[in-house]
């Protein structure tokens, strides 16, 4: 199972990024996904989740209104698209996959490798 997050850099406050997650080696349609952040010297925090349908997703207070996750089962990839991005959303962002719908990490099985998200002010 591969997870490969891209799309992070280095952008102005109030800009924004989206970042894809293109999975393999699994049936990307029966899993949930899942995005979580680590700012530098900070734990790992959920973000944002999509259920294996698209049907249901959930926010952290922080970002909701900002980001939107989406997913095409087609092209096995999720999707989150950040708007308004702030300085405090400077972090390594990660996708994960994983059987439950969650905000905690460790009920997901597969994780991406990061990809970082820089946010100037």
């Amino acid at each position: 199972v591969q997870l490969q997050a891209s799309g992070g850099g280095l952008v102005q406050a109030g800009g924004s990024l989206r970042l894809s997650c293109a999975a393999s080696g699994l049936t990307f349609s029966k899993y949930n996904m899942g995005w979580f952040r680590q700012a530098p010297g900070k734990e790992r925090e959920f973000v944002t989740f999509i259920s294996w349908s698209g049907g249901t997703s959930y926010y952290t207070h922080s970002v909701k209104g900002r980001f939107t996750i989406s997913r095409d089962n087609a092209k096995n990839t999720v999707y989150l698209q950040m708007n308004s991005l702030k300085p405090e959303d400077t972090a390594v962002y990660y996708c994960a996959a994983g059987r439950g719908l969650s905000s905690v990490a460790s009920e997901y099985d597969y994780w991406g490798q990061g990809t970082l998200v820089t946010v100037s002010s």
